[in-house]
């Protein structure tokens, strides 16, 4: 992110994806890194299945409204996050979603464009071993894909939350949705109506 800059984040799916625990690691690097940051969250009341979003405002200087109101980028690890999500998605955002589990997009946003992205975040997930990474495959995706911070900032704040059975796997995760994100156009201005 760019000096003076300010940014709003979702990451959405359904509950038991990992999505707000994602969400806390990212804001703790950024955090780390010098940017203020609120972190929110939404769910449904139940624990798995239901639609669930953890959103992020990044700002260089105090956050003066701590809710998403218009994203500049959204993850999408489920279909189910596109209705409730989709208002919010500003002209010109960047909409990463998972190939497997949200294979279609709506055409535009707002009235304008938006870069939209299908990435193998899910397939990827269970390549590794388990799909209950996907959500630590589509944080390094973003986060090299927006060159949102240092990747090392990033993994400390993944080692800071994981459980040491899980931090090798979560590592792992991390690092190959960092390639994903590596292997994609950087982040430019927005040219796509509808995802590739």
């Amino acid at each position: 992110m760019k000096p003076g800059a300010r940014m709003e984040i979702r990451i959405g799916g359904t509950g038991g994806q990992g999505l707000i625990l994602s969400a806390k690691m990212l804001a703790d690097a950024l955090a780390a890194s010098g940017w203020h940051v609120a972190q929110s969250q939404t769910y449904e009341p139940t624990s798995r299945g239901g639609f669930c979003n953890s959103d992020l405002v990044i700002s260089a200087s105090e956050v003066d409204y701590p809710l998403a109101t218009a994203l500049d980028c959204m993850v999408l690890l489920d279909r189910m996050a596109v209705k409730p999500s989709w208002p919010l998605v500003k002209a010109g955002a960047l909409v990463i979603a998972d190939t497997r589990l949200c294979p279609e997009l709506p055409k535009g946003v707002n009235g304008g464009d938006y870069r939209g992205l299908h990435l193998p975040l899910s397939r990827t997930a269970i390549e590794l071993g388990s799909e209950r990474v996907a959500n630590m495959v589509a944080l390094g995706a973003l986060a090299a894909i927006a060159n949102l911070c240092e990747r090392k900032v990033l993994e400390q704040a993944v080692r800071a939350e994981t459980p040491k059975s899980f931090l090798e796997l979560n590592l792992d995760a991390l690092a190959a949705g960092f390639r994903l994100g590596e292997q994609t156009s950087p982040l430019a201005a927005p040219a796509a109506t509808a995802a590739t």
